[in-house]
């Protein structure tokens, strides 16, 4: 019964087998754990716990297809043309933040290098948060400007689905 209920949780009769096995195996190296009420319910908390703690370290494993892929990457970086052609668009990124006024250059800097708050740059700057976001909004088209960067391709796969309305 206890094998049945946690398998409709855990949604496999072998997982709940195997998490059963290793809450017997727990418990017994645990020695004597004192009276309890309701060993049932107990036992099943156990189950439980353990079902979530191996879920847990199996989210922290890579895949193999990820490791395969931080390899390919790691072989890219290493391409001379990728490395010419980082350099070259950083050296455009320090061009077009050195165009900017100061202000905004400085804004831009602690929001999206330094990851500080808006309401505390805004703060410091005595501006308000919506001035900030229309400062950094300008900050950042700038630099797609002269990156020559169209950040809707940049970020989307597809282009946007026109609206039923």
């Amino acid at each position: 019964m206890l094998k049945s209920q946690l398998a409709r949780r855990l949604g496999s009769q072998d997982a709940a087998g195997d998490i059963l096995q290793e809450a017997y195996l727990r418990l017994q190296r645990m020695g004597s754990v004192g009276a309890v009420r309701h060993p049932r319910t107990y036992l099943y908390r156990v189950a439980l716990n353990i079902a979530a703690d191996l879920r847990r370290s199996e989210q922290r494993r890579l895949a193999r297809s990820e490791v395969e892929l931080l390899l390919r990457l790691e072989n890219d970086e290493l391409d001379p043309e990728r490395v010419a052609a980082s350099r070259s668009s950083l050296r455009s990124l320090v061009q077009a933040l050195d165009e900017l006024p100061p202000r905004r250059r400085a804004i831009f800097v602690a929001v999206r290098l330094e990851g500080r708050p808006h309401a505390e740059i805004a703060a410091r700057f005595g501006i308000s948060t919506r001035y900030l976001e229309r400062e950094l909004k300008l900050a950042l088209e700038h630099c797609r400007d002269r990156l020559e960067i169209n950040l809707s391709q940049t970020f989307r796969s597809t282009p946007p689905e026109p609206s039923m309305k």
